[in-house]
């Protein structure tokens, strides 16, 4: 099956707050591998760069400036995310994104199926740290190169930790199958029965006609 490791960057945290995609990194898998093809972006998010956003991704307005607007870079995205499911981690805030994006162009919203890797973390593992960070460390990816964020190197690391991901779920049900208690059957001592005085006659009158047919 075709999926798409999906991640964003932006200007900030609500679009609703006048803030915009400036970066989209995807990853292509199939059957759970990566394919070796990518998409990735870099848009003019046609406003400033909040020093907050600057400080998480680097991306100045300046550095910005020169790249294509998500209007004209849009058809490009969709013609590679298709209908595949998208593989997004904490996906509520790159699919609000996303849709924003697409609206303002006049295109209609993503109606792909949604995996997001924050929830499957916190059902597998409650009450641990669900970053993607924290799952980077608990599954043993490489982080030395991730000294800020960036659509398509966080797409890279959760491509690496949904595999691990699924695995991990794989094998702890393996560890903890469900079993039923065996049932303890109880062997109960034979009962001896002794017949009667009456009984005994008619058996022994029962056995001499039955030799004699």
């Amino acid at each position: 099956m075709r999926e798409i490791i999906l991640d964003t960057e932006t200007t900030g945290l609500s679009p609703s707050s006048g803030h915009r995609i400036v970066d989209i990194g995807c990853i292509e898998l199939f059957a759970g591998s990566p394919t070796g093809k990518i998409f990735q972006q870099y848009i003019n998010p046609e406003r400033d760069m909040p020093a907050e956003a600057f400080a998480v991704h680097g991306l100045s307005h300046d550095f910005l400036r020169p790249f294509p607007t998500f209007h004209q870079i849009v058809q490009d995205f969709l013609n590679f995310i298709q209908d595949s499911p998208l593989v997004i981690h904490n996906a509520k805030f790159d699919v609000t994104f996303l849709n924003a994006e697409l609206t303002r162009a006049c295109v209609p919203v993503l109606i792909n199926p949604i995996v997001d890797t924050l929830k499957l973390a916190k059902a597998r593992f409650p009450g641990a740290p669900a970053s993607l960070d924290s799952l980077c460390r608990r599954f043993n990816v490489d982080l030395k190169q991730r000294t800020q964020h960036g659509a398509l190197l966080d797409a890279h690391l959760l491509a690496k930790v949904y595999p691990a991901l699924q695995e991990k779920t794989i094998l702890e049900w393996t560890k903890n199958p469900v079993t039923r208690m065996p049932r303890k059957r109880v062997v109960k001592t034979a009962r001896i029965f002794s017949l009667s005085e009456k009984e005994q006659t008619l058996f022994t009158a029962l056995r001499e006609t039955l030799e004699k047919a």
